[in-house]
């Protein structure tokens, strides 16, 4: 059977004063002297007093908690942007609460006003998918929120947001690939119509223009009729055979997991990496670092977006001026890409 816990009424009843006296005491109002303050604090550790949370926010109007919302709790590269949000949020005396979206809009507003409800002191929402024509239903958000890479191509001025740089980091893939010799060069892509994978699209193309190159025809993988993306390893894998038949020699994948995917596929189909093939992908997780061959990648910062998110957070509870972020993400070269071979002819051939 469990103990009941301590009050502030019982220390009062033991130091012999009231129990607003207590109260007061632990909240170190200047009101009560320094010695009685002292006194009190002593003996609500000797009884192992803890703070009823839920009435002190009610005193405070503050929770002293976050809401995240991500797209999936077990996604890897959110598991870091979270590591970085809760570094702040801990050094600041914060908790933070979990919820995922599953890249669905009307899960990612319901996890909103879920924590709206729950009196949070902040929001932060990663890939979020709300336009301006959500605006209606988040306009009783009443609460600071901040948007992690929004996925919505009209993100609306209502929210401050973090962001990466996608169309550079496109294009630091392809002139990578480029340097090494490449020039039919394919994208790997999503098919969720998502703000970064049309971004990282536009970056691809600009840096095969600079070059003087042709995208491939064959280039992303394509949406079903519902616009629902399916497992980015799985696209890898089922997008990779149709790359190869249209000759690519490099190959710049979305995110790492496809290009994980993609790795699976040249392991099918007998296709050497980087000898026959070279493959780049984005983002940077721990993972890529760890298949065979690593992965050469584009890595976003996930610990310093994750930082700046909830930094930018705590800003504005303070009320100070902020300004959104881009970052910039920049190029890990491993053992997936490297210089394109000639073609030795046939005949040379033992």
């Amino acid at each position: 059977m469990s103990k009941r816990r301590i009050s502030i009424q019982d220390i009062a009843r033991r130091a012999g004063v009231s129990h607003s006296t207590v109260s007061r005491a632990l909240r170190d109002n200047s009101v009560i002297s320094p010695k009685v303050r002292e006194e009190i604090k002593q003996l609500a550790r000797e009884m192992n007093y803890v703070p009823n949370a839920i009435a002190q926010s009610l005193l405070s109007s503050r929770t002293n908690t976050i809401g995240v919302v991500v797209t999936s709790i077990a996604d890897p590269f959110f598991a870091e942007v979270v590591e970085g949000i809760e570094q702040v949020a801990r050094s600041a005396g914060l908790s933070v609460v979990l919820s995922a979206s599953h890249r669905d809009v009307e899960e990612e507003i319901a996890a909103i006003n879920n924590f709206n409800r729950r009196r949070v002191d902040g929001i932060l929402v990663a890939d979020s998918r709300t336009g301006k024509q959500h605006m209606k239903q988040l306009a009783q958000i009443a609460m600071p929120t901040v948007l992690i890479n929004s996925q919505s191509k009209e993100q609306s001025q209502m929210f401050h947001s973090v962001e990466i740089d996608d169309r550079l980091g496109g294009k630091l893939a392809v002139e990578h690939l480029v340097s090494l010799g490449h020039k039919r060069i394919g994208y790997l892509g999503v098919g969720d119509h998502s703000k970064s994978n049309q971004q990282r699209l536009e970056g691809y193309r600009m840096a095969l223009s600079e070059a003087n190159l042709s995208p491939m025809s064959v280039v992303v993988a394509i949406s079903d009729e519902y616009n629902i993306r399916a497992s980015d390893v799985a696209t890898g894998q089922q997008m990779l055979p149709k790359l190869v038949t249209a000759g690519v020699t490099g190959i710049f994948c979305y995110n790492d997991m496809v290009a994980v995917g993609a790795l699976l596929a040249c392991q099918e189909l007998g296709i050497s990496v980087p000898q026959d093939l070279s493959l780049v992908g984005f983002d940077g997780i721990a993972l890529s670092g760890y298949v065979t061959p690593p992965l050469t990648t584009i890595c976003q910062p996930m610990l310093e977006i994750g930082c700046s998110a909830m930094q930018m957070l705590l800003d504005l509870l303070q009320e100070k001026t902020v300004e959104n972020r881009v970052l910039s993400p920049f190029l890990v070269q491993r053992g997936s890409s490297a210089a394109l071979l000639p073609k030795v002819p046939k005949q040379y051939l033992i």
